[in-house]
Parts: structure tokens; C-alpha cells; sequence
């Protein structure tokens, strides 16, 4: 059913610093900062040969990512991403097996502009979920 990594996302409590160790120290290819208020969060992209991280900081109070660095204050993996070729066949087939989806189950546009959902962690040993419509 998953298909490809799609990215890994790392919270980070300082995104310009970040940007800066991964287009300077690791040599790789870094966008500009994105916000993304409908996420609460402001995305950065490595670009990889084959696959992305995402590195998220907090955008306004209610943001997710804030919440998250404030349990892990020097940051972290928050979540990583599959792709999925039916993003509906599988939510109904991960609920069928007894997987949570968060929110209300219906997928929304992530910040590759495609349909995502998002899997309990407590389902999948700890590690947040995000399907992407590929």
C-alpha cells in the first residue's frame, strides 16, 4: 500500500540556523522559507536525490510544531511521509485494520498542495504518520 518515501520532517527551533547547516555544512539545495498558515507552520525544503526533509518551525501560538518544540526544545523528527497512489482506499483500509487517523478523517492539502492525512503515532511505535496522495 505505501508507495515511496515522500520526505521526513524535522521540527527546528531555529529555521534560519538549520537552513544554513543544511545548504552550508551538508551542501544541499534549501528553499526559501514558506509559510504555510493553514498548517501553523513555516517549511523550509532540502531537496535530496531521493527523497526531502522538511524542516518546520512554529508559525503563531496554535501552531502544532510549537507545542512540539516546547517538549523538545532543540527539535526533532516530527513526522515522516509516505506516498500512497489512493489516499481514500488507504485511509479505509488502515481503519479497517484498526489505525487511527487523526483530525476527521478526511484528507486535507498538505504543503505539497496534494491530499494528506495524518496516522496516530501510537499506532506505528511512536512515529507520526503522513500520507500523500502521490
Amino acid at each position: 500500500m505505501i508507495g515511496r518515501l515522500n520526505h521526513v520532517a524535522i521540527a527546528v527551533p531555529d529555521l534560519a540556523a538549520a537552513s544554513t547547516t543544511y545548504a552550508g555544512t551538508l551542501g544541499a539545495k534549501v528553499s526559501a522559507p514558506m509559510p504555510q498558515p493553514a498548517h501553523g507552520v513555516t517549511v523550509v525544503f532540502v531537496e535530496l536525490p531521493n527523497t526531502k526533509i522538511e524542516l518546520l518551525h512554529p508559525l503563531g501560538d496554535a501552531s502544532p510544531i510549537k507545542a512540539f518544540l516546547e517538549r523538545n526544545p532543540s527539535g526533532g523528527i516530527h513526522h515522516v511521509c509516505y506516498e500512497v497512489d489512493d489516499i481514500y482506499a488507504a485511509r479505509d483500509r488502515l481503519k479497517a485494520e484498526g489505525a487511527r487517523v487523526l483530525g476527521d478523517g478526511e484528507p486535507k492539502i498538505g504543503a505539497h498542495d496534494k491530499p494528506v492525512l495524518f496516522l496516530h503515532p501510537k499506532d506505528f511505535y511512536g512515529t507520526l504518520i503522513e500520507l500523500e496522495q502521490a
